[in-house]
């Protein structure tokens, strides 16, 4: 999977359509410091082409106020996907969205990797910004229709994501400044989304 800057780029063109028929999605397990119990939400597109994932408390932070280990927060979500029978699915591609405030010599670190449970975990795709930076971010991970990887047809695996933030003072001073980077939902509009590649499994003779 690959990364750009350009946010909301269109997932491929795949042959099927999605299913027509109501996905459910079931977070089975939430770890990490990013977000702690009830802090990450996830709801399904209408048109089953997506799905978000929306945190209230994702912010990573060195400075003034700052923790000894607030500079570095993760989040792993494993996922069940209930899809109709005859479909099956991958991650054509996820959108990313949040704030950052990095001081003048300040960086800080968006990265992002999803699997199957049972296969090897992909490698991470890396974000990087550098103060001085007061502003929304938005970056966009996708991956070619044909590198895509699909669920096999008629098993049943959940899926794992998993994210890190991170943030560095660098050569800014930690004792007078603090920076930060989030993916917390205080705007409505901060979610992450994950757009759906759909295929139809053969059909059994």
């Amino acid at each position: 999977m690959s990364g750009s800057q350009a946010f909301g780029a269109p997932a491929p063109e795949l042959n099927s359509p999605p299913p027509p028929d109501k996905i459910v999605i079931d977070v089975v397990t939430v770890n990490g410091s990013g977000c702690p119990n009830g802090t990450a939400a996830v709801a399904v597109a209408e048109d089953n082409t997506a799905f978000t994932v929306t945190y209230s408390r994702y912010t990573a932070q060195v400075g003034v106020g700052a923790g000894p280990i607030d500079f570095r927060k993760n989040c792993q979500l494993d996922l069940r996907v209930h899809i109709p029978q005859g479909f099956t699915y991958g991650i054509a591609s996820a959108d990313y969205r949040g704030f950052a405030h990095l001081e003048e010599g300040a960086n800080a670190l968006e990265r992002a990797r999803y699997y199957f449970q049972g296969d090897s975990p992909t490698a991470y795709v890396d974000h990087t910004f550098n103060g001085y930076m007061n502003d929304d971010w938005q970056t966009t991970d996708s991956t070619p229709v044909g590198a895509i990887s699909f669920l096999p047809c008629g098993e049943s695996r959940d899926f794992d994501i998993n994210t890190q933030l991170r943030v560095k003072a660098g050569a800014s001073d930690p004792n007078t400044t603090t920076s930060f980077i989030t993916m917390d939902s205080t705007d409505a509009g901060i979610v992450t989304v994950y757009h759906f590649a759909w295929k139809q499994c053969p059909t059994k003779s």
